[in-house]
């Protein structure tokens, strides 16, 4: 690639920027070339600590660290990242390198010549929170119709990707498309947090800067900002979305109003609204959530507890009986260490949600929660209207 090229920047004497594609091959060779040719006292690399572990670990998710997961309840935001990570690789196979490997590349020669590493990016937990917070509901399944599409059309040439500024320009304009809240956190808000990460480190020496080819662009406009207003604003954008309170205190609010209605009906002796309310609220938290761990094609015993657990847990708001349900198919159908690995190679969203065990757990659990909530607003309804 020539020295002029448009991935190229010499902000000053003392940064560089160095715009890469996390898959070419010709991305992992100009890294090397640009830290032999620039003599850097600094190498600043798009990354930050989970994602940096993930690139020298990629053995995937042991099943204590599922579990984990499990109890969080963070499947669905697993399986975001999981979603966008296969979008990725689906573009690098062809290319014979994984997404991120002139980042590692860039480490791995920065520890042999002793230079001094700087993880410029958020953590990538915090971004997807923040993406999904901002989100509404249109947006989440518009993101989520769009990454599970298995669309083999779609050729990338990836060194005209690299090359051309405009190419990546229309990519990001696609993301405001499919979502504009989520392309505001995963682009406007890491471009932001990149340029004032940069001008943090900027009394360290001569520094080149690796970052993706298309937050070139975001990074030279928010360069030009003043330093102070660049670096204070990192704290805010660090911060993980709060949740909000309706949802937990409506969960809470749904069983206690039910079960004072239902007490009252026993009270005046009306035994058959009592008999019916609680038919409903058995069968419908019951039913939709075996249908959720089902439709996840879970372990039969994990279908059976879920819709089991599902009318106790949705009497409380700290429990999920997709958490219950995930539990069980991690028991009756634990990972194995190939498991955790493949989990992080299929380029398939089937294979690796309903094939994969890492994956299954994770979709038993999310879908089975979805299923609970969707049975408890479903059976309040219809109890409500019964008793009114």
């Amino acid at each position: 690639m020539p020295e002029d090229s448009k991935n190229i920047i010499d902000i000053d004497e003392n940064l560089r920027l160095l715009g890469t594609a996390h898959v070419s091959t010709t991305s992992v060779n100009l890294v090397k070339s640009q830290i032999i040719e620039y003599k850097p006292d600094v190498i600043a690399v798009e990354l930050c600590e989970s994602r940096l572990a993930s690139l020298k670990k990629p053995e995937g998710i042991d099943n204590e660290e599922l579990l984990k997961i499990i109890s969080d309840g963070k499947s669905a935001m697993i399986i975001l990242q999981s979603a966008l990570s296969v979008q990725q690789r689906k573009m690098g196979i062809d290319s014979g390198e994984k997404p991120g490997a002139e980042l590692l590349a860039a480490i791995n020669i920065a520890e042999e010549l002793e230079i001094p590493v700087e993880l410029i990016d958020r953590d990538v937990v915090i971004t997807l929170r923040r993406a999904w917070h901002k989100m509404g509901l249109r947006e989440k399944m518009r993101v989520f119709d769009a990454l599970l599409g298995e669309d083999d059309d779609d050729d990338f040439d990836l060194e005209e990707l690299l090359e051309d500024s405009d190419l990546l320009s229309t990519m990001m304009e696609d993301v405001y498309k499919i979502a504009p809240n989520a392309g505001r956190v995963l682009i406007d808000e890491r471009d932001e947090f990149l340029s004032g990460r940069i001008q943090q480190i900027r009394g360290k020496g001569k520094i080149l800067a690796i970052v993706g080819a298309g937050h070139l662009t975001g990074i030279q406009e928010n360069l030009k900002k003043p330093t102070m207003e660049s670096t204070s604003k990192l704290s805010k954008l660090n911060e993980q979305p709060k949740k909000p309170n309706w949802p937990k205190y409506l969960m809470l609010a749904i069983p206690i109003l039910l079960i004072a209605a239902v007490g009252w009906s026993a009270y005046n002796g009306d035994f058959t609204t009592v008999w019916d309310s609680l038919s409903i609220w058995l069968a419908l938290n019951a039913f939709l959530t075996g249908l959720g761990v089902l439709i996840a094609r879970g372990h039969p015993l994990s279908i059976i507890v879920g819709a089991l657990a599902s009318p106790i847990t949705s009497l409380n708001p700290s429990l999920a009986a997709g958490w219950f349900a995930g539990y069980t198919q991690l028991k009756m159908n634990p990972p194995t260490g190939k498991d955790a690995s493949d989990f992080l190679e299929f380029s398939s969203m089937y294979q690796m949600f309903f094939r994969n065990k890492v994956g299954k757990v994770m979709m038993v659990t999310a879908l089975g929660n979805l299923g609970s909530t969707a049975g408890t607003f479903l059976a309040a309804g219809l109890i409500s209207n019964g008793l009114i």
